[in-house]
């Protein structure tokens, strides 16, 4: 390994004292320092020459540099404005390379990929997320339906295993129907805390999330759907039965247990138990009945 590259031990330490740069806690700010777990990352999200790379969180540049390297074009969102001059000069050398002065959670991401990518070219999203904000910013991109291929990001393991965990798995649950509805998740890698600059507290994975051209089930309404699912997992140890009934906040338990049936699902199960067509089944029955007598 050459200490050319920003992500080495020296190279970033050299940076961070040259600019008197300090690491914000709130910011979630863990910098990678290891080229080849960075190479890695890019490979398991398919980047090549083609490719248009959205990042969020660049830092000093570690990813920034490596994903210029090998994709056609990177746009990188950067909230710390700190971090603009130290950018500026770590990338000076990458024509190919736009860092936007904004919050992701705020930025109109749709127009700056018509802005920045030709129509035709596929478009990644790949970072090492902050990991306090993962989840918004991961469901603001799923939900606002951006024209992107696939989404390769460094989360805290934990969030990783709900998102792409399976009915019957412990981290099972309704975050993980919500990605999941967008998006095929695979975890494809775990990395260790010392690649990181300082040592995260928490477990690291890398995520992808493969874009699906259509939703793996039909529902009535899709708000409702996440709605229901919700419901579902609102106290994890009670039946579907309970969990609806406090859901519906109603006196006529009756209702809901006459629905659930009509539904075909036993309403003794867990949510935790259902696949997600089941949940389909389970929301169109009860948005089919129990909203037309609202």
């Amino acid at each position: 390994m050459t200490d050319k590259w920003i992500a080495t031990p020296t190279r970033t330490k050299e940076i961070l004292e040259t600019h008197g740069f300090a690491f914000k806690k709130s910011l979630g700010q863990n910098f990678i320092v290891d080229v080849n777990i960075l190479n890695n990352i890019i490979r398991k999200a398919g980047i090549d020459k083609r490719a248009g790379v959205i990042e969020i969180g660049p830092g000093i540049g570690a990813l920034t540099e490596q994903l210029a390297i090998h994709a056609d074009k990177v746009v990188a969102y950067e909230i710390d404005q700190r971090l603009y001059p130290i950018l500026d000069e770590t990338l000076a050398s990458y024509s190919n390379v736009r860092i936007l002065q904004e919050d992701i959670l705020e930025a109109d991401a749709a127009r700056m990929i018509e802005t920045y990518f030709a129509s035709d070219q596929p478009v990644h999203v790949v970072s090492n997320l902050p990991y306090y904000i993962t989840t918004p910013i991961l469901m603001r991109l799923l939900r606002d339906q951006l024209p992107v291929t696939s989404l390769t990001v460094m989360i805290q393991k934990e969030v990783a295993d709900r998102m792409a965990a399976e009915p019957n798995q412990k981290s099972y649950g309704s975050l993980s129907i919500a990605v999941q509805y967008y998006t095929e998740a695979s975890v494809v890698m775990n990395v260790p805390k010392n690649v990181f600059m300082p040592p995260p507290n928490v477990g690291s994975s890398v995520l992808k999330l493969t874009r699906r051209e259509q939703a793996p089930v039909e529902v009535d309404n899709e708000a409702y759907f996440f709605t229901i699912v919700r419901a579902c997992f609102a106290q994890r140890r009670k039946t579907l039965r309970n969990n609806l009934i406090r859901h519906f906040n109603t006196t006529d338990k009756l209702q809901v247990v006459e629905t659930l049936e009509a539904s075909g699902i036993d309403e003794t199960r867990r949510g935790e138990t259902l696949t997600m067509a089941e949940f389909a089944v389970l929301s169109n029955t009860f948005y089919r009945l129990i909203e037309k007598m609202r």
